[in-house]
């Protein structure tokens, strides 16, 4: 059995990457959803269904965990589809997200003020908000949606999107913001940028930095999973649509074991 990871499109790269990188033992399988990317400004119903579709895929490629590295699809689907599970022929398959590892690597201050940048269907589900409350109740969060930036990365516009990002960030800024989540896979390509040219004090939250750290910690809690996961150190890469910037991107992080398959994933529902 397999491990899955999916997004709308490279941002699940970044994170199969590093985790990869501590965790190289085990089969992963790579689905990213490029042909109908971003997800961002779509309906929460069209998220499920895409989201359904890619879970549904991904479990019929013999994965015995998915790693849902989509803000948007964690933050407006994955609560849903996790419960379709349980109980039911797949109940021993797990779907995990990235929402609540990110708010659980947030540092505790007193007076917190935090930011989150996001697409806009993530910030208008007001998960971030309602997780960050949970853990830390005295935290004031502001959420700033960023339309633009998945087109921009996805297209490979790297310099653009850094300048659009932190135009996106001077109204959390105003806020007074001491820490903020990069609450998009794909932002974690504006990182560097972002800690450059940000106020020093201010802390900035990179998905990739911590989800392998997590994974390995969920896995060491369930050995009935670990356990079922084969480890030959291979690597499967589908999405639903090849464009040149994934193909690039793919062949920069992982050389050539990196050979995209082209997948059409419309019909698998459950």
């Amino acid at each position: 059995m397999k491990i899955g990871i999916f997004d709308s499109g490279m941002g699940g790269l970044i994170i199969l990457k590093e985790i990869a990188k501590q965790l190289p033992d085990y089969d992963y399988v790579y689905l990213g959803d490029t042909a109908r990317v971003p997800y961002g400004g779509r309906s929460p119903e069209t998220i499920y269904l895409f989201t359904e579709q890619a879970t549904e895929w991904l479990f019929s490629q013999g994965c015995q965990i998915i790693i849902v590295a989509c803000n948007t699809s964690s933050s407006g689907a994955l609560r849903k589809i996790q419960q379709c599970y349980v109980p039911g022929p797949l109940a021993d398959r797990r779907i995990l997200g990235v929402i609540i590892p990110t708010v659980e690597n947030i540092p505790e201050s007193p007076q917190q003020k935090i930011g989150v940048l996001a697409t806009e269907a993530t910030v208008n589900s007001g998960t971030y908000p309602k997780e960050i409350q949970k853990l830390l109740p005295n935290a004031n969060v502001y959420q700033q949606g960023a339309p633009l930036l998945v087109p921009l990365i996805e297209s490979g516009q790297l310099e653009a999107a850094e300048k659009t990002a932190l135009e996106y960030i001077r109204p959390l800024l105003a806020k007074n913001i001491g820490t903020l989540i990069l609450g998009c896979t794909h932002y974690g390509l504006l990182k560097d940028k972002l800690r450059q040219d940000l106020p020093s004090g201010i802390t900035v939250i990179s998905q990739e930095e911590f989800i392998p750290a997590k994974l390995q910690g969920y896995l060491a809690r369930h050995p009935e999973l670990e356990t079922k996961l084969t480890k030959n150190g291979k690597k499967e890469f589908f999405v639903s649509k090849i464009t040149p910037e994934i193909e690039k991107q793919a062949k920069a992080w992982f050389g050539a074991e990196a050979i995209l398959k082209e997948v059409n994933i419309e019909g698998f529902t459950k």
